[in-house]
């Protein structure tokens, strides 16, 4: 008869010192940080190119919300005496890029290409919300509550405008 091991003492084994999990915490943040410098960086251009005066009021008010998320983020560097690491970034980055890329393919479409804007911007939103989503379970740990808030409030943000998006979406579909 094989032993299997007692699953609750593989448990016993993860050990997430402060340290740890303070470098694993930055360098994640810096990921996001990164993403959302370029996703503040493209969206005006894009808001002046969109035909649906719903989505561009969305995506001018979404860069609104990334500029404090900016802000808060960079608190959130100052709490923890971390400074911002420009190592590799490209997993969100492309992902904003790719996006980009796709819309710019439905440039001569400005039905199809609104709607591929809708479509990046919600995906985009949503790796956000679930990166804010891990980096406030590693606060708790990190035993800073201002850091903790500080991400509660990103994420909020960030799913007010995932809702945001998913409703002008279904508005634009239904017109």
């Amino acid at each position: 008869m094989s032993e299997q091991p007692d699953q609750h003492s593989s448990w016993k084994k993860i050990n997430l010192g402060s340290d740890k999990l303070k470098i694993f915490f930055l360098k994640h943040l810096d990921r996001i940080y990164a993403a959302k410098l370029h996703l503040v960086s493209k969206l005006p251009a894009l808001a002046d190119e969109v035909q649906f005066a719903d989505l561009k009021n969305a995506i001018e008010e979404t860069v609104e919300d990334v500029q404090k998320q900016i802000a808060r983020m960079q608190i959130i560097y100052t709490l923890l005496d971390g400074e911002v690491a420009h190592g590799s970034i490209h997993g969100l980055t492309g992902l904003i890029e790719d996006a980009f890329e796709a819309i710019n393919e439905q440039q001569d479409e400005p039905e199809l290409r609104d709607l591929s804007i809708i479509f990046y911007l919600q995906n985009i939103e949503s790796v956000e919300m679930a990166s804010f989503q891990i980096l406030q379970m590693a606060a708790v740990k990190l035993k800073n509550k201002h850091v903790n808030q500080l991400l509660k409030e990103n994420y909020d943000e960030a799913k007010a405008d995932r809702t945001l998006l998913l409703l002008i979406s279904s508005k634009y579909i239904t017109n």
